[in-house]
């Protein structure tokens, strides 16, 4: 007789009753056991891979929703910039229209030259850099022409907030022998000079020269940015009376002159202990001046007194660089009354073993500077004891020597060799 075994009942269940095997439902699995079945293979699957992603299934919802709503701002965003696209070129397909229409009625021809405001491409405009107020006059019996920087008005903002720092640099072409510079005034784009500079020459040199006035926004830590600048033939100039009138500052030409590169040295004058410590820090963009499209310079560091030659100094030599790192120092003795009367002479010179040393580049300053080289030595003395550091572009030795015509060395010094700066 066959065995029958049954399987034990749970308490409280009904024996009579047939188990069927637990099953664990999803919520992408539904119930209905209609369902098609390629459904419930995708519910599935796509119910696994939410299994196999560690993190809870209202968190992966969140993520979802969010890129969904991301990938709607997008598409809104493409939709309105097309849309605004399209107003633009019917509004300017109208006024083309309006501007046709008023020249065949002939009521207006100033419309084919000056179109609307709305109309005007500012892509394509000149930048507006300001404008200048300036005046010449030449004395013919005295051979001296002299140019006026009078004030600035509606300056380029150079500056992050919106303001410069400008200053006005003049020289004369081709002979660009002396270079002159305004003073320096801060924040602001409406500057008034009112400061005039003579340049001697003849009748002749006037008629073949131009006149370069540009404007300048001051760094004390980096190179200066030119704002714009104007160029006056003055060959086209009427000199039977004195010009003064404004222009517009234009672009800067192309055919600037010559980048002689910066140097950057620091100057501290102790009136108690009558020194003067110039630090030599360090240059770039230096002229080449060997074949191999480099240079080794060094700098001369010379003072002059009365005009006259005094004490000098030089730094190490840096092999094979354009921009070389010095960091040294000099101290002189400078009495107070002496330092009234001293102009300090900076100097780049390429080192040659087998030829002579060539001049890279040179600046003074001192009593008889101006521009920012009268402001930085200024700075100088209104701060003793402490370093005042800055940057200055270097000039061609023709235009330092007409401003600052050096004399022989102090003849009680050359008579006294024990005197000499050593």
């Amino acid at each position: 007789m066959p065995v029958v075994h049954k399987s034990p009942s749970i308490p409280g269940s009904n024996p009579n009753q047939t188990t069927s095997p637990p099953f664990t439902t999803s919520p992408f699995l539904p119930t209905n056991s209609t369902l098609n079945p390629a459904a419930v293979g995708a519910v599935g699957f796509i119910n696994d891979i939410l299994n196999k992603i560690p993190l809870p299934h209202w968190a992966i919802y969140l993520i979802a929703a969010a890129g969904a709503l991301l990938l709607l701002l997008c598409c809104l965003c493409v939709c309105i910039k097309c849309c605004c696209r399209d107003k633009k070129k019917k509004k300017k397909q109208q006024n083309n229209e309006k501007i046709n229409l008023s020249d065949a009625n002939g009521k207006t021809t100033t419309a084919l030259v000056q179109p609307d405001v709305g109309d005007v491409d500012y892509g394509s405009t000149k930048m507006q850099r300001g404008k200048l107020l300036y005046s010449l006059d030449y004395n013919a019996a005295q051979s001296e022409l002299t140019v006026g920087i009078k004030q600035a008005d509606s300056l380029k903002a150079m500056d992050l907030g919106g303001s410069s720092d400008p200053y006005v640099k003049v020289y004369l072409c081709p002979a660009k022998s002396r270079t002159v510079e305004t003073k320096v005034f801060k924040n602001t784009l409406n500057p008034v000079f009112n400061e005039h500079f003579s340049f001697q020459l003849s009748k002749a040199s006037l008629l073949k020269s131009t006149a370069v006035m540009q404007v300048f926004d001051f760094n004390r830590f980096s190179k200066h940015n030119l704002i714009g600048e104007l160029r006056l033939p003055l060959s086209s100039v009427d000199w039977n009376h004195v010009i003064e009138e404004w222009q517009d500052l234009a672009e800067p030409a192309k055919f600037e002159e010559e980048e002689l590169g910066e140097i950057c040295f620091s100057l501290r004058y102790v009136p108690s202990a009558a020194k003067l410590t110039v630090a030599i820090l360090e240059a770039k963009n230096l002229k080449s001046m060997d074949m191999g499209g480099s240079s080794d310079p060094y700098v001369k560091v010379q003072l002059a007194l009365d005009k006259r030659k005094w004490k000098k100094r030089k730094t190490s030599m840096k092999k094979r660089t354009l921009n070389p790192y010095y960091n040294e120092s000099f101290t002189f003795d400078v009495t107070f009354e002496q330092i009234q009367r001293v102009n300090l002479v900076i100097s780049v010179w390429d080192h040659d073993a087998m030829t002579r040393n060539d001049a890279m580049g040179k600046i003074f300053l001192g009593c008889d500077a101006s521009g920012n080289q009268l402001r930085h030595w200024a700075d100088m003395l209104s701060n003793p004891r402490r370093p005042v550091a800055q940057w200055h572009s270097l000039l061609t030795a023709e235009q330092v020597n007409a401003t600052l015509t050096l004399k022989k060395k102090i003849p009680l010094q050359s008579k006294l060799p024990f005197l000499k700066d050593t």
